[in-house]
């Protein structure tokens, strides 16, 4: 019988290493396989789990890592149970400032990566496994001086749930997670030059993750976890995007920087 495992990216830090870290009492597993670049930061996370840890230091922008999941999957054939893709960075700037290097990897992270980490564990999931994307409310809308970034999580919001109608056949979940600002390590990178200066509602990342838990155990292919979360995404359903773009842009006084 194959070996149970959960799989989590960007579990070095947030959401991804707080959903790693209550994983087990969720999803029952063999192993748990954390993934990010900081080697240390991954076993800071995973010295206190109940369950075996594989720590797997890869930078999933990098095609020798791909490949080095890819061949560990290849190895041992595991059950791929739940495979949480937490991975991911923003940037927010005017798109002709953002750095060449900024603006490719935002692409190459938040989209191509996982778009192959999904690829690559599909073949070893089994009915009943589940994929989870973190996404974003900004998903919903386009986000001046964070254009690149929200076009990322639209990208994987629309991925998410054209997968999930397909693979319905296989028993195998697609769902995508839409949190609002949460409090994360996220922002030192993504507004490090304080580009946005009003936040109506930061969450706490614990509560994305109880959120997220709980959506895995329905038959949806979204959520959007919040009050405040879920307002934003029923305006950006009822008014015209120019119109929310102007409301985003006067809000944060972007018109002069």
């Amino acid at each position: 019988m194959p070996k149970r495992i959960a799989v989590v990216t960007g579990a070095s830090s947030g959401i991804g290493a707080l959903l790693a870290k209550e994983l087990p009492a969720h999803c029952p597993v063999d192993e748990l396989w954390l993934i990010a670049r900081s080697e240390q930061k991954l076993n800071a996370v995973g010295q206190d789990l109940s369950v075996p840890v594989r720590v797997l230091p890869l930078d999933l922008t990098r095609e020798e890592s791909l490949a080095a999941f890819g061949a560990q999957l290849a190895a041992e054939a595991p059950d791929v149970r739940v495979l949480i893709n937490a991975s991911g960075f923003g940037k927010f700037e005017r798109f002709d400032r953002i750095g060449e290097e900024d603006a490719a990897g935002m692409v190459d992270l938040n989209c191509r990566a996982l778009t192959l980490i999904m690829h690559t564990a599909l073949p070893y999931c089994s009915k009943g496994s589940i994929i989870v994307n973190i996404a974003s409310v900004a998903a919903f809308q386009p986000v001046p001086f964070g254009a690149e970034y929200a076009a990322t999580k639209a990208y994987v919001l629309s991925l998410s749930r054209a997968v999930n109608r397909e693979l319905r056949p296989r028993g195998v979940r697609v769902l995508a997670v839409c949190p609002y600002w949460t409090k994360t390590a996220f922002f030192d990178r993504a507004n490090k030059q304080s580009v946005i200066t009003h936040f109506d509602c930061m969450y706490d990342p614990a509560f994305i993750v109880k959120k997220t838990f709980r959506a895995m155990k329905k038959k949806r292919d979204y959520v959007v976890p919040g009050f405040v979360a879920k307002a934003t995404h029923a305006l950006t359903k009822l008014l015209p995007h120019s119109l929310v773009m102007k409301v985003f842009i006067a809000q944060q006084k972007l018109k002069d920087k």
